[in-house]
């Protein structure tokens, strides 16, 4: 990365004739402070719980993070307990994911192969790839596994 995601935000709002205020900048600094999957609200909450002068308001951070995906910072994966996750999307290779109905695990997985017949199938059709976003969802190997059955009182009579 030869730019941080913060100048590459500063730019992006320059084209928009807008500037990186603190508030913006605290924002894009905590979402990649990790490499975790966040939705806005849990962002929100860890941005207003700081005590070190560091606060972004509710409505600022869901601004923000709309302006960072339109940026190409950040993309949408997946949708869990009704909340839109989001991940870094700059800096970081392509990959798709699996995601675990039963326990919303996310697996991150990168193929090779998905890119070639995607990139086939564009260019039997003429299509220009922008980028894409495969979810699949089904249980993983740990909600495949046999539950142990507590026998009732009942069952031992």
């Amino acid at each position: 990365m030869a730019v941080s995601p913060t100048e590459k935000f500063r730019e992006f709002l320059i084209t928009r004739g807008q500037r990186l205020t603190p508030e913006r900048r605290i924002t894009v600094e905590e979402v990649f402070a990790d490499h975790e999957h966040f939705d806005v609200e849990t962002l929100a909450e860890r941005l207003a719980a700081k005590s070190d002068g560091r606060r972004v308001s509710r409505s600022s951070v869901y601004r923000h993070v709309a302006a960072m995906e339109e940026a190409g910072l950040i993309r949408k994966i997946a949708r869990q307990d009704d909340r839109d996750l989001y991940e870094h999307a700059y800096g970081y290779p392509h990959h798709d994911h699996l995601i675990c109905r039963e326990t919303g695990e996310l697996i991150e997985f990168r193929s090779p192969e998905l890119d070639k017949i995607l990139e086939r199938v564009a260019a039997e059709h003429g299509f220009r790839v922008e980028g894409h976003r495969l979810e699949v969802y089904g249980l993983s190997r740990e909600a495949r596994k046999p539950r142990r059955r507590r026998h009732s009182k009942l069952d031992r009579v």
